[in-house]
């Protein structure tokens, strides 16, 4: 394997010169950069990037913890802060907690340990005092967990009453809000407030049923749709907390033989891929996931070089309707 010995021996440079082209310092000629960038090439040559890390008090590395890479947002919001982050230069080290407060506790410690720039937070199941304590730029996604450290949302208020009121406007007055385990304090909590708020004004008695502290967990939301379709026969609208929960929905439904949307009509949550794929076509409430991850990198890039940034993101929501409703 090369070395940058071997580099500057063929490039007949110093190792110093090299040095300086692959940390982009000091003045160097455009040909002697190339020349050197040629012969890496030539020997393929892999540069240290633990060693080259240490030397800049960079790695160029951003840390991401979600709780679940297979669900359908977090896969899409990691994708788009990957790509983000690559356009400026960054690469992304991706923890997948499950909601596990020690598997992200040890997440947490070995971000640290390898020097990440910075750690964007979509799982939050630790006390406020570790976030506190990681004193390097940090972001974190529908929690906000302190007036130090920035957030980034969409308006949960504002797409929970859609929905809500979407039903409502719909004639439906038996309905039933699927929602995560209140006990989290997310940000999306927000979206059932504003449900009951709806209800209380159209004087409809609401249904609420919390899924456990895993909110993610897949395997309880048939369970969840059958006991509420057995419990409440009479149903009419359905309004759940993610497009995921609202396809085990439209599952149930057909099982049940409850057509939609004419004895039911169902409305998600998030907008991802999926929601346009299902049959029927689901009517969700469209969170800005794309932007989410841009205001992520950013945010971190911008507390990195100490330059202003928002402390409050909270971005637009739209209703999307399709043909559940």
């Amino acid at each position: 394997m090369a070395t940058i010995h071997d580099v500057a021996k063929k490039a007949k440079v110093s190792v110093t010169t090299v040095s300086r082209v692959l940390n982009n310092r000091g003045y160097i000629s455009e040909t002697t950069r190339n020349k050197v960038f040629q012969t890496m090439k030539e020997l393929n040559y892999q540069p240290n990037e633990l060693a080259r890390s240490l030397l800049r008090k960079q790695s160029n590395v951003i840390g991401l913890i979600i709780p679940n890479v297979a669900h359908p947002f977090f896969a899409e919001l990691a994708s788009y802060v990957e790509r983000y982050a690559y356009e400026n230069g960054y690469k992304i080290m991706l923890c997948n907690s499950h909601l596990d407060p020690v598997k992200e506790k040890e997440y947490i410690d070995m971000l640290k340990r390898n020097r990440v720039d910075g750690i964007i937070m979509g799982s939050h199941t630790l006390e406020v005092k570790e976030y506190k304590e990681l004193h390097s730029p940090i972001v974190t996604i529908d929690r906000q967990i302190s007036e130090e450290i920035p957030f980034i949302s969409s308006d949960n208020y504002e797409g929970g009453r859609l929905a809500a009121q979407l039903l409502v406007d719909k004639g439906c007055r038996k309905i039933a809000h699927i929602c995560g385990n209140l006990e989290l304090q997310m940000m999306a909590n927000l979206r059932t407030a504003a449900f009951r708020d709806v209800m209380a004004a159209n004087e409809i008695e609401p249904i609420i049923i919390q899924t456990d502290m895993n909110v993610f967990d897949e395997q309880q939301y048939e369970q969840i749709m059958s006991r509420l379709f057995a419990e409440h026969p009479d149903i009419d609208g359905l309004f759940a907390t993610s497009d995921i929960i609202a396809s085990f929905a439209v599952k149930e439904c057909r099982k049940a033989g409850k057509s939609i949307p004419e004895q039911i009509k169902i409305v998600g949550y998030d907008d991802v891929s999926a929601a346009n794929w299902i049959t029927p076509a689901l009517t969700t409430i469209r969170q800005p996931i794309a932007e989410i991850g841009r205001i992520a990198v950013d945010s971190i890039i911008r507390q990195m070089n100490d330059e202003p940034l928002e402390h409050r993101y909270v971005l637009d929501v739209e209703l999307v309707e399709r043909l559940t409703t």
